[in-house]
């Protein structure tokens, strides 16, 4: 069976949409479309407790960090994020960035759905309730950087 690819979910922002979807037929891997807004609200830095992600830039410049390594990834370049390394990613630039994000094994649309509908919530977002979704699905927030 083959996950046909789905519609797009909105996040602030950010817009994902799935390609593959592992978890619809049990592959190892998933992957998405990621497209960033230039300065977009992004998730806080974070490891992910099952799963190893692959960046790679399609359009624009996204900056991605893994641990101490922060890299501005233009088109063709990529990054590689073990499980259990704390990254992230922005865009600080001023045109919109987009990039395919395999996840091995795949957490799915649903974790983004889920992030969108607490990011929704009736009175505005609920920081409470995406790190409740976070943790759901084994993502792990970094703790703060301590001033320098």
């Amino acid at each position: 069976m083959q996950p046909t690819a789905q519609s797009d979910i909105a996040i602030g922002g950010l817009t994902i949409r799935y390609l593959f979807d592992g978890t619809v037929s049990n592959a190892a891997s998933g992957m998405f479309e990621l497209t960033v807004a230039p300065g977009a609200r992004v998730p806080p830095a974070h490891s992910h407790t099952n799963n190893e992600e692959i960046v790679y830039v399609i359009e624009g410049t996204l900056r991605y960090s893994v641990d101490d390594e922060t890299r501005d990834l233009k088109p063709g370049e990529r990054m590689y994020t073990p499980r259990g390394s704390v990254h992230s990613f922005s865009n600080p630039h001023d045109k919109p960035a987009r990039a395919l994000i395999v996840l091995t094994p795949d957490i799915g649309a649903q974790y983004f759905r889920d992030v969108a509908a607490a990011i929704a919530s009736p009175g505005g977002p609920n920081p409470a309730k995406v790190v409740e979704v976070m943790t759901r699905y084994g993502l792990v927030l970094a703790p703060p950087k301590p001033p320098a």
